[in-house]
């Protein structure tokens, strides 16, 4: 099922109307993180908030939903965002780290990979990560799966 379809059964079971969506993936490993948030293991996510500047893309909202894709582009379920905060890398709590459900839950295993993650990101667009860079943590609930 694709985004668009997916969306188009969530509107019509909840009658929602005059709400748009975003669809993409999780960074590097779409199946698992996807996988997790089916779970009810992942309530959050966190990205680059340079990136955003460099896409000219605008931040995530209060009350966004997103179909989230698997690697295939494939629709696997929809969130709706519930917190947004805008905190340097170096800040990004313990808290934070464990609603990602990443490997052990703890913010060094978080910061371990996110460094690699985010410096591989930045460098593509031409950019150079630091840990004083602003980081945008996302916390969200799972609002539709099929």
């Amino acid at each position: 099922m694709n985004a668009e379809q997916m969306w188009d059964k969530f509107v019509l079971k909840n009658q929602i109307e005059g709400t748009e969506y975003q669809s993409w993936a999780f960074g590097a490993v779409p199946d698992e993180l996807a996988e997790l948030v089916l779970r009810g293991i992942k309530t959050g996510t966190a990205s680059a908030y340079p990136i955003y500047e460099a896409e000219n893309e605008a931040l995530p909202k209060v009350g966004d939903y997103s179909v989230i894709l698997d690697s295939k582009d494939d629709a696997v379920c929809i969130i709706k965002t519930t917190k947004i905060s805008i905190v340097p890398f170096r800040e990004v709590s313990e808290e934070h780290a464990g609603k990602e459900g990443e490997g052990d839950g703890s913010l060094e295993y978080w910061r371990n990979v996110h460094v690699e993650f985010f410096s591989k990101e930045m460098s593509e667009t031409g950019k150079i990560f630091d840990e004083d860079m602003p980081v945008v943590c996302e916390e969200f609930e799972l609002v539709y799966r099929p």
